[in-house]
């Protein structure tokens, strides 16, 4: 009996009972994909820091005045908190985020060289930042599922809570996005492979 993983929903009554623990438990469970996902659009480790604090604020505040009502679906329901406060911030700021170069968040960040030459470095950071660049050039619609999903590693399933649409939409949006990254890549003439 020792390793069973308690349900989200679960842990959600347990607190709303009065378990403090329960809620420790969800966000150890969930933090790296919640703050990865507030990281991502803000790039600013401060501002990073406090979303995601202001949106464990907001879902304690919902969940102590028994307002919650997501039928199990926490970690959705808390990425649409986190995504408000997101554009609460621009909001207030006037401006969208600068996508800027971030080690952590590096498209080809998944690609290990045991013994990178600095030129297959130069290689690759120059094709990532022109990978960029085109991902810029997509739809709003089309790069927010490829960053959800290369980025923040999302499921579709996520993804479409998230944004709202159905899973069919998030996933022909995805195809979309990358076969127009597909036309990009050889209108500029890029090779992907060093």
């Amino acid at each position: 009996m020792a390793n069973v993983v308690i349900p989200d929903a679960v842990l959600v009554k347990n607190y709303m009972c009065g378990d403090e623990n329960a809620l420790a438990c969800l966000i150890n469970r969930h933090q790296s994909k919640i703050y990865g996902f507030i990281y991502s659009k803000v790039t600013d480790r401060d501002i990073a820091d406090d979303i995601f604090q202001d949106t464990f604020i907001k879902v304690i505040k919902t969940l102590k005045s028994n307002a919650y009502n997501e039928e199990g679906k926490f970690l959705p329901w808390v990425m649409r908190i986190s995504h408000n406060l997101i554009v609460d911030h621009f909001r207030r700021n006037k401006k969208m985020p600068m996508h800027r170069e971030t080690e952590e968040f590096s498209i080809f960040s998944i690609m290990t060289d045991d013994s990178p030459n600095i030129e297959s470095m130069l290689i690759t950071n120059q094709v990532e930042s022109d990978l960029k660049k085109m991902i810029e050039e997509l739809p709003d619609d089309q790069k927010e599922v490829l960053q959800m999903r290369i980025y923040q590693d999302l499921s579709f399933k996520e993804i479409a809570d998230l944004t709202d649409v159905s899973i069919n939409t998030a996933l022909g949006r995805m195809r979309y996005a990358l076969m127009n990254l597909r036309k990009l890549i050889e209108k500029n003439k890029i090779i992907l492979t060093n």
